[in-house]
């Protein structure tokens, strides 16, 4: 897509990460765990989607022997619905399968529409269910798998 760019995340990246995490999700990264995963975690691998130099998104995931456990998907509000997640997430199944990862998970809320339509899209099936996964108000979340 013109005018988006997408590059591995960096430790520069940290405080836009924590930024975009507050704005999108009720329960928030801390800036701390974002400096965990970027500079620490030797499984974790995190790419950003700029716009004129800004970054307005970013998914990560952790490498785990040739599974890919996707942590976060996030676009800025103002930005979401246009395909931008979905650009952001293949380049990241491009880059992850050439680090020799063939398969894909992640927990999604059933409540969140548009995440679950976009990850059916990708080929996503739901795989099972977490009773009570999610802290901030008990629901449920889908697990969901890519092969």
């Amino acid at each position: 897509m013109n005018g988006y760019r997408i590059r591995t995340a960096e430790e520069r990246d940290i405080d836009r990460l924590t930024e975009l995490d507050a704005l999108c999700f009720s329960m928030p990264w801390s800036r701390e765990a974002f400096h965990q995963e970027l500079c620490e975690n030797p499984l974790a691998f995190y790419m950003v989607l700029e716009s004129e130099d800004n970054v307005i998104g970013y998914a990560g995931l952790w490498m785990i022997l040739s599974e890919g456990h996707i942590t976060n998907v996030a676009v800025e509000p103002a930005m979401r619905r246009k395909g931008l997640a979905e650009l952001l997430l293949r380049e990241l199944f491009q880059q992850a399968g050439d680090r020799g990862i063939q398969r894909f998970t992640l927990e999604v809320r059933p409540s969140n529409v548009a995440a679950n339509g976009l990850y059916e899209k990708l080929g996503f099936v739901v795989m099972g269910r977490r009773k009570q996964y999610y802290e901030d108000n008990g629901e449920d979340a889908l697990i969901l798998w890519r092969g």
